[in-house]
Formats: C-alpha cells, structure tokens, sequence
C-alpha cells in the first residue's frame, strides 16, 4: 500500500442491509475505493485472492466460515476491521491483540476513527495477529476447535478434528492427515494445533501431534524409544516428552 493512493477495500458481511449500509458511510470517505463486496466466507477467501485489496470489513459472526476461519485462509493478509454484534469473547480478543473493530451498530463517526487508524499503519505497521490466537482468545472457555481448515488450490478443505489422524511438521507447513488423505496447511505445529483438545489431541513428538483415539498401541522402538502404532497400521516416533504427556492421560 502506497503513500497517497486510494485505499482499495472488500466488504465481508453475510447481511445485505449491513453491506449496503458500510458501501455508504464508505463512499463519503476519500481516499477509500470499493472493489467488491462477499456475502460468505467461501466466496471471501476466493474474492480476495483474487481482488488484493488494502484492507477488508470482515464480519466475525457468519455461517460456513466465521471471520477468524476467513483470515486464517488468506495469504498474504491484507488490514482488517472486524465487524461484529456484541460478543464479550470476541471484544476481549480484539482488546488483548489491539486489533481494530467496529462493534454493530456502529456510526459514520466511528468508522472513521477506525479508517484514521488504518491510514497509521499504511506502509510497515505490524501485522494482524495469527487468527488462530485471536480465535482461541475470542472462544467462550471450554470450547475447542472442532475443525481444520486448508486451502487446497482454489477449494478450502473443511476437515472435522474427529476424522483428524495426525498432525505432522514439515519445514514451514504442516500436514494434515485425515483418513488416509493428506493436506499441506502453512504455519507451524503450534499454530496449526492451537485450540485442540488437550486431552483428545497430545503432542508426542517435536513432530507429531497425535488423535488419541487414533493409537492402538504403544512399542518398545529402542532402550527408552518407543513409537506408536495407530489403528491402520502407520508408526510414530514418541519422544520422551510425549511419552510423559501419553501416560499422564492413559
């Protein structure tokens, strides 16, 4: 984003009223072009892709993909202002990472402080926090993720965590193994994994985070080296450290 260009700008919001309503108190801002609008999650991750734009109004609260699921499929992320209806989770997760956000109903007045913060960061401000941490931070406690999601070209692959085998590291992507299909999602192991179950999804190598309802058993591999063995048949190294967290829960 250059100095003193327009900001270029895709609306996310799965009600019309609310897009209709955004595209207006926008045109009255200079400096702000309008490239599209996305009525779904789907379609956003798509439209993006292909749009590029500065910066996205994206809507926390919408069905198939929420906002964070949305933000997590871009590469490279573009500014963001979240849009949401009260929620208290998600208050505190956009106050915890200092992200811009514009609670509904929200006025002309308001938007426009959001937009002068944007302006701010034009040029080299630090980037939006991994969605996964503001996911996490926004989830009502005792909630876990209940799905994995990777871009698979231009497809996004929704991957339910209890078909989910094993996570595997692999240099800067991670790959999801899911009934005998694998998929390269980018991030680390910790990325990837936050929000998992701790008690259903253990980390039992530097490598590997494990489906526990997935191992059959455990083997001796070596003097202190085990490996386990998964209910078809495929083998994983255990390190010390997984070992531990595997008897603490078994």
């Amino acid at each position: 984003m250059k100095e003193g260009t327009a900001i270029r700008v895709v609306i996310v919001d799965d009600e019309k009223p609310a897009r209709d309503l955004l595209r207006e108190y926008l045109t009255d801002e200079a400096g702000i072009e309008v490239q599209g609008e996305c009525e779904n999650g789907f379609e956003a991750v798509k439209k993006i892709g292909e749009l590029a734009p500065d910066l996205i109004f994206l809507d926390v609260q919408m069905p198939k993909l929420n906002g964070f699921e949305v933000l997590e499929l871009l590469t490279p992320r573009p500014l963001v202002i979240f849009c949401t209806a009260y929620d208290e989770f998600a208050l505190k997760a956009f106050d915890v990472h200092a992200v811009d956000y514009l609670l509904k109903p929200f006025s002309r007045e308001r938007l426009r402080d959001a937009l002068t913060r944007v302006v701010a960061k034009r040029g080299g401000a630090p980037e939006t926090p991994l969605p996964a941490e503001l996911a996490a931070t926004a989830r009502t406690p005792g909630r876990f993720v209940e799905r994995i999601l990777v871009k698979d070209g231009s497809r996004v692959q929704v991957i339910p965590v209890e078909r989910l085998d094993y996570l595997e590291a692999q240099d800067d992507y991670v790959a999801v193994h899911s009934e005998g299909k694998s998929w390269l999602k980018s991030g680390s192991l910790a990325e990837v994994g936050l929000g998992l179950d701790p008690d259903r999804f253990i980390r039992v190598h530097r490598s590997y985070v494990l489906n526990l309802s997935r191992l059959a058993r455990l083997e001796l591999y070596a003097k202190d080296s085990r490996v386990a063995i998964l209910t078809d048949g495929r083998e994983l190294p255990i390190s010390r450290a997984g070992y531990a967290r595997l008897k603490a829960l078994l």
